[in-house]
């Protein structure tokens, strides 16, 4: 079908999907359970609220998994090396990710002001700390993780939890959250009506101009503060997975290298600056939907920056260069990638079409009449 070198610059293409496929769709999950206890303050529109994204949360949640599953086929060292340099920060993650499905059920069980309250509150920690820690980890992927590699390719992390919450790291943390609460409240805006839409409408203007200022300074630290990292001489694509196989160069300003190489990159932050500029200023239309696809776009422009700036770094080492990931030299066999392909291809556009049909079927606002009046409303 392709040759080894071109089916790992195609899985790289493919994760990256997958990533932004779970930042657009749990993304707005995630942005409205940070909103929910400061939008929300009586029980019915906080009810309002939750029953917006309540019966499409978990399909959206599907992204990450299918996400983390076709990183360990494709990239089993990145994988691996992951999983020992984050360890803690993903079991937060995890335990923070728990209280989302209690949260939705267990939150209507008891009809208890404190009750809700405290699954309120339990939604608002499983939605924000998972927002906040991708964008640390991110952050640290930029900087560079204290990893190194020995002779027989057995990683060693050198550093800890506390040592990911560095300043830089927490600035990109803020952003993730950010961004993510304006595509939250962009989809309140157009899935609610009443006090709750328009709460929703300064927080997005707010959340999207937030956006926009910390992206310009986590640019400004990328160009003179963070090291970047730039590999030296020909690397071999059709190479075995080996990633001592090269020679690397770390220095601030290196990951810039790419947008100097490849000028069509720069419409990545270009378009995260417009879109950002666009939600702004269609915050107060009716139809929100233009509103809700700037903020999307936002997101896009904000991923494919850092993949066009990282390219072809996957997981960069601080610790020596030459064992940082690549895609070139941390994916699976040809024969692996060819199979896990094939699945994705057929698998892939079966969860848009799936996805879309379910958006389809469970259009319409919703409103505190609408909650009041049907007996069927599942929160």
């Amino acid at each position: 079908m392709f040759d080894y070198e071109t089916l790992k610059l195609v899985w790289w293409g493919l994760l990256g999907l997958l990533m932004i496929g779970f930042a657009l769709t749990d993304g707005f999950d995630l942005g409205i359970g940070t909103l929910l206890p400061f939008i929300g303050r009586t029980d019915t529109e906080r009810r309002v609220i939750i029953n917006a994204i309540g019966p499409t949360w978990e399909g959206n949640q599907t992204w990450l998994i299918t996400f983390g599953g076709a990183s360990f086929a494709a990239w089993p060292m990145v994988y691996a090396t992951s999983f020992s340099s984050f360890y803690v920060a993903l079991l937060l993650v995890l335990f923070a990710l728990f209280m989302r499905p209690v949260g939705f059920d267990y939150r209507g069980k008891i009809d208890n002001p404190r009750w809700r309250s405290a699954w309120d509150w339990a939604l608002f920690a499983g939605s924000a700390v998972p927002s906040l820690v991708f964008g640390i980890a991110f952050g640290n992927l930029l900087q560079g993780v204290p990893f190194f590699f020995d002779g027989d390719l057995r990683s060693t992390y050198t550093g800890s939890f506390f040592g990911l919450l560095n300043p830089f790291a927490l600035l990109c943390g803020v952003l993730a959250v950010s961004m993510l609460v304006a595509h939250g409240a962009a989809f309140l805006r157009i899935k609610t009506e009443g006090i709750v839409a328009q709460r929703a409408k300064p927080v997005l203007r707010i959340a999207t101009l937030l956006t926009l200022v910390l992206f310009a300074v986590c640019g400004y630290f990328v160009l003179t503060r963070v090291p970047g990292y730039l590999i030296v001489g020909h690397v071999d694509g059709n190479g075995v997975a080996n990633p001592l196989n090269k020679e690397v160069i770390a220095a601030p300003g290196l990951w810039v290298t790419n947008y100097g190489r490849y000028p069509v990159t720069l419409l990545a932050p270009l378009v995260t600056t417009l879109a950002g500029l666009i939600a702004c200023l269609s915050a107060g239309l009716r139809n929100g939907i233009a509103t809700f696809l700037a903020t999307g776009l936002q997101i896009i422009g904000v991923i494919l920056t850092a993949a066009c700036a990282m390219f072809p770094f996957v997981m960069p080492s601080s610790l020596d260069p030459r064992s940082s990931l690549t895609l070139w030299d941390a994916a699976s066999s040809r024969l692996t990638l060819e199979i896990m392909l094939f699945i994705k291809l057929v698998l892939v556009p079966v969860i848009f079409v799936y996805t879309g049909w379910v958006y389809r079927v469970l259009r319409g606002k919703i409103s505190a009449e609408t909650i009041e009046r049907d007996s069927h409303v599942m929160y």
